[in-house]
């Protein structure tokens, strides 16, 4: 259900606008979660109904009106709830002078699956058709009125008819009935928007202002008051969180915007938001906020299997939910997972939909960006084609948006995947054979092209009509609820991106895509979409909102950014400086190693081992190693361990589980009489995100320039930004890679009160084109070489103590 909006004209009473299906489909739904029943495409299923509506309005005769408009208002005190809709088909019958006498009500429902076994209507669909009757009897007086639901089958075209008459007294009364059902939410939407707008004036800041926190704040708001794109570097301590929530709220509490969502990609700062708006909560604010979390971490089964015979929370879902849905929004401010799950188990429904379904009614959204932004999984109720809303979008830990957004527009067929899929459905359709070995011999066409590491395509045509035959094919077999045994999971796996393949290679262009081939590791063809400059994509979503705020520590350049994650160029961009005193750490730019594949050695690793040495050695505490791959690690730790400091040393290792991850930074907890060396991944999941503050942690040090590994997809982008006009080098390597050095630096100093030492060592931060890139606050760095460092980092210890 898209929640009713409430509009509320300049001396008028409120109004709460729902449209009939929305309020029939929330109110009268029923039964189980199935996820047995196929995988239709809504929208391919939504062009295949309309088609079929067409058909048949325009097979009835001159008498019949298709697709007529209909609106009626319930009156109450205090507001009035606007129904509207579009009745399929209504018939009026009218004596000489104009008089309408009796009217029948068409409603047709298509269907992927054999009408002709209905014994009666869906109670849904009866109900939206009874609702568009009773507005018709009470516009022209009738004392009866027909209802006629018309289901047709959308694979044979067979139509099956079911027709009532109701008196208008029946009629009235059933409507009535409806609407008073309807009574306790239109209320809860109207009182609760009075509640939000009054606590929302009496807001203040929850903190004393920082140094530049107020206009911070004022930007943010501006920005959504203007309609606006705010590109926002801060770095830590300024206090972003809060300063981009409380704007948002105000805005809110102005009537500014109807929604926050505010995205991010990982749980620390979901955290951070959610204690912020607890924090407004406390204060006094009164709106719903939820944190909503991915399907596998919501499920309270063993596995996630949702039908009726394998979850007792599918079974019987929709017959609960909306009583667990009142409740929540009615006794909870801010919704966490924990809040969902607890009454998912009380009430025993799923707590997945469960949570979906309370953030319609929140006035903020914490969730991943993926809800927002990916054509696979965004939250539909929201940004369905044709919905829109005043919404504003608050994304944290922008610099991650650039990578997150190539992933999700981006798709890859594999061959060897194609030949699989072939066999598993030799058994169940010769037609789907025969489509998969087509679009496996153009592939086979491709491959022979392919005669290096990597080949760019102009033209896949040939493979796309062949892909969209294949995806008709299955969608086909999928209404028919066929199955592929065993290999169901895969088979479906498989559809679901063949059809996002499709879906993207008619988005794709030049101006923003490549299309690539090439051979994985373990010798397998690939056909790729990549998209490079993900910026057009993005700014589809954009566009559903009113204003949006991209912000980070680091954000840098920001003309990057700019270019990369919208497409338009009137956007605003700020620079917060940094709160910190630069007498609490020490930044050195160590000159004379550099991590180089041609200069990586024996030599080399045993110079970076000696700056490790001494940057510990110099002050007994926590010190955090970042290198750029776990390989170079190991080189290094080798080389270190060999110098044979009495240290503690704990190496991050690949694929850690949440438990290995907290056990990890619990050693920084730890009180300890020698120094702990912790060597960990340069863009790993401790170089961002993580808060090891109160001296926990005295120094972060950053082995090379984090520039990605030089390979073929990195050599295509390079070459795609050059022939933009744009630095190829600069937007492929240089800047994601000083992206991960200054996150990874940025683990040093999250407080005021926190000291330390910050070592970038490699001799490629002493160019310009790197240094141009640091932050601001970064003016004071110094030069320094292996044998000098133990002078610097004397002198400046014995100043901090």
């Amino acid at each position: 259900m898209k929640v009713a909006r409430l509009v509320t004209p300049e001396g008028e009473k409120a109004q709460i606008n729902i449209s009939v299906r929305n309020l029939v489909e929330f109110l009268l739904r029923e039964g189980d979660i199935d996820d047995r029943k196929g995988s239709v495409d809504p929208f391919e299923a939504m062009q295949e109904g309309s088609r079929i509506h067409r058909k048949i309005q325009n097979s009835m005769g001159p008498f019949y009106r298709a697709e007529v408009p209909l609106k009626y208002q319930v009156e109450y005190d205090d507001y009035i709830i606007g129904l509207e809709g579009r009745a399929d088909g209504v018939v009026l019958d009218m004596d000489e002078d104009g008089t309408v006498w009796s009217a029948t009500v068409d409603e047709i429902k298509g269907m992927y699956m054999d009408v002709m076994t209905f014994e009666k209507p869906v109670l849904v669909h009866e109900a939206q058709a009874k609702c568009y009757a009773y507005i018709i009897a009470s516009e022209y007086n009738l004392p009866e009125i027909d209802v006629q639901m018309t289901y047709v089958s959308l694979e044979t075209e067979e139509i099956k008819r079911f027709n009532q008459t109701y008196s208008f007294e029946e009629i009235e009364e059933w409507f009535l009935t409806i609407i008073n059902i309807f009574r306790k939410w239109a209320d809860f939407q109207y009182y609760h928007k009075q509640e939000v707008l009054e606590s929302v004036q009496g807001l203040e800041f929850p903190y004393e202002y920082r140094d530049g926190q107020k206009k911070l704040v004022s930007d943010v708001y501006r920005s959504i008051y203007r309609r606006k794109i705010l590109f926002m570097q801060a770095p830590t301590g300024t206090g972003k969180t809060i300063a981009n929530v409380f704007p948002a709220v105000m805005a809110l509490g102005q009537n500014l915007a109807e929604r926050v969502f505010y995205l991010t990609a990982k749980t620390a700062t979901a955290l951070a938001a959610r204690d912020a708006y607890s924090l407004l909560a406390q204060n006094g604010y009164e709106g719903r906020t939820i944190m909503l979390t991915a399907k596998e971490k919501m499920c309270l089964c063993d596995e996630a299997d949702c039908n009726p015979d394998n979850c007792p929370y599918a079974r019987g879902h929709f017959d609960r939910v909306n009583d667990v849905i009142y409740e929540i929004i009615t006794k909870e401010t801010v919704i966490t997972r924990d809040v969902v799950l607890g009454y998912a188990e009380e009430y025993v429904v799923c707590p997945f939909e469960l949570a979906l379904d309370v953030s319609t009614w929140c006035e903020g959204i914490i969730c991943d960006y993926n809800y927002v932004f990916d054509p696979n999984v965004y939250l539909k109720r929201f940004f369905a084609e044709g919905k829109s809303g005043e919404h504003i979008f608050l994304i944290d830990e922008a610099h991650n948006m650039v990578d997150r957004a190539r992933e999700m527009y981006s798709e890859t067929l594999i061959k060897e995947e194609i030949l699989s899929i072939k066999r598993y459905a030799k058994p169940v359709s010769k037609k789907l054979v025969n489509a998969l070995e087509k679009c496996n011999r153009i592939m086979l066409e491709y491959k022979r092209e392919c005669d290096r590491d990597i080949t760019v395509l102009d033209d896949i045509d040939m493979l796309l009509n062949a892909c969209d035959n294949l995806q008709m094919i299955m969608e086909q077999l999928f209404k028919k609820e066929v199955k592929f045994g065993i290999y169901q999971d895969e088979v479906l796996d498989f559809y679901f991106r063949l059809r996002n393949f499709t879906a993207l290679a008619y988005q794709q262009d030049p101006d923003h895509y490549r299309i690539y081939c090439d051979f994985d590791d373990d010798k397998n063809f690939n056909l790729h979409l990549y998209c490079i400059d993900p910026s057009a994509q993005l700014q589809q979503r954009l566009a559903m909102a009113r204003a949006t705020v991209y912000f980070s520590a680091t954000l840098l350049p920001i003309d990057y950014y700019k270019d990369l994650l919208c497409n338009i160029t009137d956007v605003y961009a700020i620079y917060v400086d940094s709160v910190f005193d630069q007498q609490n750490r020490l930044l050195l730019l160590g000159t004379d190693v550099t991590s180089k594949y041609t200069r990586r050695g024996e030599d080399e690793y045993m110079k970076f081992a000696r700056y490790i040495q001494t940057i510990v050695n110099a002050k007994q505490g926590n010190y955090m190693v970042f290198g750029p791959s776990y390989k170079f690690l190991e080189d290094i730790h080798e080389k270190y361990q060999a110098l044979g400091d009495d240290v503690e040393i704990i190496i991050q290792q690949q694929n850690m589980t949440e438990q290995e991850r907290e056990d990890f930074l619990l050693e920084f907890e730890k009180k300890r009489e020698k120094s702990m060396v912790a060597f960990c991944t340069l863009g790993g999941i401790f170089s961002e995100g993580i808060d090891l503050v109160g001296g926990k942690l005295i120094g972060s040090i950053i082995l090379g320039a984090g520039l990605p590994q030089v390979g073929n997809e990195r050599k295509l982008m390079s070459d795609f930004f050059d022939d933009e006009g744009k630095n190829g080098f600069e937007y492929a390597y240089l800047y994601p890679g000083m992206n991960k050095v200054i996150q990874a630096a940025g683990r040093l100093i999250r407080t005021k009160d926190d000291v330390g030492v910050i070592a970038l060592l490699d001799e490629r931060f002493r160019f310009g084109s790197y240094r141009k890139t640091f932050p601001r606050e970064w003016n004071d760095a110094e030069f320094t070489t292996v044998d000098e460092v133990s002078l610097k980092l004397t002198n400046f210890w014995k100043k901090k103590d």
